[in-house]
C-alpha cells in the first residue's frame, strides 16, 4: 500500500492517537498532533513529527475547538485530519469545515455523519429501510413532553444522547419519578461530551446482548462487513471487555446481521470505517441500536481475527482508493478478546485514579497486543476519559484467547495509581463468562453478587483479593511449566524477589 497522504493531523489524544501514528509510520506519512496544556508531556506528543498546543486542559477549550485544530492543520501543511474517536469524530459540522478549508476528513461524508450521527434520524432511516428497531421516542424537548412520551413508551426506559456514543450520557429510568432528574443529568453529560444536549428515549430491553458489526466502504460503492464483536460486558453502559467473534450467535445470525449492517451503511452512501450496533435478545433476534460513524475503541479485536488494518483502510478510502478485498475474501481466524485498562479504583466504586505512574511493565508474548497511551513517569490527568491502554489477546479459539489474556493481566504492572486490572482478572475467572453466558447486566446482576456470595461484604474490595489469588495461580502454573523434570522450579532468589514485590 502506497502512502495516500503526504502529511496528516490527528485531532485527538491518548492511545488512539498513538495507534494512528503507528499506522502512518508504516506508510511513511508524517504526523501532526495537537495537545492541551494537560497533555504537553503526553505519549502522543512524544511520538509525533510535529505537535501544537491548542489551549487549556478542559476539552471544551481545546480538543473540541474546531477552529484551533483547523488552524494547526493549515499552519503545519497537513492534507488530512483523522479525528480518532470521541471529541469531534462524529461532528458533521467539523467534517464540513474540513472540506471548506480544502482538508480531507478521514471518515464518512458530512451528510452520512449527519444522517447516522443523529441517533433519532438514524432510527427513522433504518425504519424506512426495514431494519428491526427497539421502540423509541423523538427528542425530548421539555420535561413535560418527556413525561408524556416516556409514559407512552413504557418503563423502564433508556435515555440516550442523540449525538455521540460510548455510553456517555445514557441513563436507565425505572419510573416516572426519576425521569426529570435523570434527563437533566443525561443532557448535562451529553453537552459536555459532544456539544449537543439532545436526548431521546428507547424502551429498555432486559438482559440483551450488545453485538456490533464492523463495516468498511469505499467511494467506488464497495461495502463489506468484517463480522461481529461481542460487547456485552459493560459497566454503567460503558464497554469494558470486548471479543470477536461472539460466543453466542449462530452462523445464520452472523450472516443476517452482517447483511443488515451493510444495507444500513449503503442507505446513507457511507464511506470509511463504521460500526452498526445491535441489541440481541435471548432468542437471537436483533434490533438496530445505532451506527457509530467512526473507528471504535475495540477495533483491535476485529483486526486480530481478520488480519485487516482498519486504520490503514481508513486512510486508503479517504484518499479515493478502493478496498483491496471483497466480502468473499474475508474470513474469521481464531478468537480475540480486549480488556480496557482504566485509571480507576475498583476498591472505591471505580472512581478515577489520576496521578503519576511510578512503575510500568507492559505484558508481551504470543498473541498479545497492547495499545497504550501512557509511560512510566507519566502523570494521568483528571480531565479526560481514564483509559490507559487496550490490552488484547488472540488465540486459536476462545479458551486460548482467555488463557493468554489472564497471563497478560498477571504480567501487567502499573504502580502509583489504581487500575482496573484486578477487576478484569476476576471477570475472566467467572464461570458464566467462561461459558459465554453473558449479557449487558452481567456485571451488576451476576458478577458483583457472586463476589458478595464468596463471603466478603464489600464486593469491590473482593476484586483485589480475587485478583491476587488469580495472580498466584497463574504464577504457580508458569513455574510448573518451566520447572525441570523432577524439580520444583523454585529458588531462594525467586522467592526473595516475590517477597520484595509484595512489600512495595
Amino acid at each position: 500500500m502506497r502512502a495516500p497522504f503526504n502529511k496528516i493531523l490527528v485531532a485527538n489524544r491518548g492511545e488512539i492517537t498513538v495507534r494512528i501514528i503507528r499506522a502512518c509510520r508504516e506508510l511513511d506519512i508524517p504526523v501532526v498532533v495537537v495537545y492541551s496544556d494537560a497533555d504537553r508531556a503526553a505519549l502522543h506528543v512524544r511520538y509525533a513529527d510535529q505537535a501544537y498546543g491548542i489551549g487549556p486542559a478542559p476539552s471544551v477549550e481545546s480538543y473540541l475547538v474546531a477552529e484551533r485544530i483547523l488552524e494547526v492543520a493549515k499552519r503545519s501543511g497537513a492534507e488530512a485530519i483523522h479525528p480518532g474517536y470521541g471529541f469531534l469524530s462524529e461532528n458533521y459540522r467539523f467534517a464540513r469545515r474540513c472540506a471548506e478549508e480544502g482538508l480531507v476528513f478521514i471518515g464518512p461524508s458530512p451528510e452520512a455523519m449527519e444522517a447516522m450521527g443523529d441517533k433519532v434520524a438514524a432510527r427513522e432511516r433504518m425504519k424506512a429501510a426495514g431494519v428491526p428497531l427497539v421502540p423509541g421516542t423523538p427528542p425530548l424537548r421539555s420535561d413535560e413532553e418527556a413525561k408524556a412520551l416516556v409514559n407512552d413508551l413504557g418503563y423502564p426506559a433508556l435515555l440516550k444522547p442523540s449525538a455521540g456514543g460510548g455510553g456517555k450520557g445514557m441513563r436507565v429510568v425505572e419510573r416516572e419519578e426519576e425521569l426529570v432528574e435523570a434527563l437533566a443529568s443525561a443532557r448535562s453529560e451529553a453537552r459536555s461530551s459532544f456539544g449537543d444536549d439532545t436526548v431521546y428515549a428507547e424502551r429498555y430491553v432486559a438482559r440483551p446482548r450488545h453485538i456490533e458489526i464492523q463495516v468498511l466502504a469505499d467511494k467506488a460503492g464497495h461495502t463489506v462487513h468484517l463480522f461481529e464483536r461481542e460487547c456485552s460486558i459493560q459497566r454503567r453502559h460503558q464497554k469494558v471487555i470486548e471479543e470477536a467473534p461472539s460466543p453466542f450467535i449462530s452462523e445464520e445470525t452472523r450472516r443476517a446481521m452482517g447483511e443488515a449492517a451493510v444495507q444500513a451503511a449503503r442507505s446513507v452512501g457511507y464511506v470509511g470505517a463504521g460500526t452498526v450496533e445491535f441489541l440481541v435478545d435471548e432468542k437471537g433476534r436483533f434490533y438496530f441500536l445505532e451506527m457509530n460513524t467512526r473507528l471504535q475503541v475495540e477495533h483491535a479485536v476485529t483486526e486480530l481475527v481478520t488480519g485487516v488494518d482498519l486504520v490503514k483502510m481508513q486512510l486508503l478510502v479517504a484518499a479515493g482508493g478502493e478496498l483491496p478485498f471483497t466480502q468473499d475474501d474475508l474470513r474469521l481466524s481464531g478468537a480475540a478478546i480486549e480488556c480496557r485498562i482504566y485509571a480507576e479504583d475498583p476498591d472505591r466504586d471505580f472512581l478515577p485514579s489520576p496521578g503519576t505512574i511510578t512503575v510500568l511493565r507492559a505484558p508481551g508474548g504470543p498473541g498479545i497486543r497492547d495499545d497504550i497511551g501512557v509511560y512510566e513517569g507519566y502523570e494521568v490527568p483528571l480531565y479526560y476519559d481514564p483509559l490507559l491502554s487496550k490490552l488484547s489477546a488472540w488465540g486459536r479459539d476462545r479458551d486460548e484467547a482467555i488463557g493468554r489474556m489472564r497471563r497478560a493481566l498477571a504480567e501487567y504492572v502499573i504502580e502509583g495509581i489504581k487500575t482496573s486490572i484486578p477487576f478484569h482478572q476476576r471477570v475472566l475467572r467467572h464461570p458464566d463468562f467462561l461459558a459465554g453466558d453473558i449479557d449487558t447486566k452481567f456485571i451488576d446482576e451476576r458478577f458483583l453478587p457472586s463476589v458478595k456470595e464468596a463471603g466478603c461484604p464489600d464486593a469491590e474490595r473482593a476484586l483485589i483479593a480475587a485478583a491476587v489469588l488469580a495472580y498466584w495461580e497463574d504464577e504457580a502454573a508458569a513455574r510448573r511449566a518451566m520447572a525441570p523434570e523432577g524439580g520444583t522450579g523454585s529458588s531462594a532468589w525467586r522467592a526473595a524477589g516475590r517477597t520484595a514485590g509484595l512489600r512495595r
